[in-house]
């Protein structure tokens, strides 16, 4: 059974960092192209970034980009979010999500974890 797993999501005051990891088992991970969804109270989920699986090529959303890089490690089957200069509208609860080619609709996603909180405040 495919297994997705997040974590290193937590609480961080504006301007800081955090790394979050995405750990798969039960698939091969290099055949997958992951994606990073949020979503916050209240709000629909969305996508943030995605990485291919033939390439590396990474891609993001317009409100992360500069700010978010994805990043994989085949070897450990892990997916990373590091997100620098976060912003009390990046709050949300963070997904990892994997499907044969990237895509920015949650719908197209055949595998999901169960997400980790990502808390900004001051």
């Amino acid at each position: 059974q495919v297994l997705l797993v997040e974590s290193g999501g937590g609480s961080v005051q504006p301007g800081g960092s955090l790394r979050l990891s995405c750990t798969a088992s039960a698939f091969t991970f290099s055949s997958y192209a992951m994606g990073w969804f949020r979503q916050a109270p209240g709000k629909e989920r969305e996508f943030v970034a995605g990485i291919s699986r033939n390439n590396g090529l990474s891609s993001y959303a317009d409100s992360v980009k500069g700010r978010f890089t994805v990043s994989t490690d085949n070897g450990k089957n892990t997916v990373y979010l590091q997100m620098n200069s976060l912003k009390p509208e990046d709050t949300a609860v963070y997904y990892c999500a994997a499907r044969s080619f990237v895509s920015t609709r949650d719908a197209d996603y055949n595998y999901w974890g169960r997400g980790t909180q990502v808390t900004v405040s001051s």
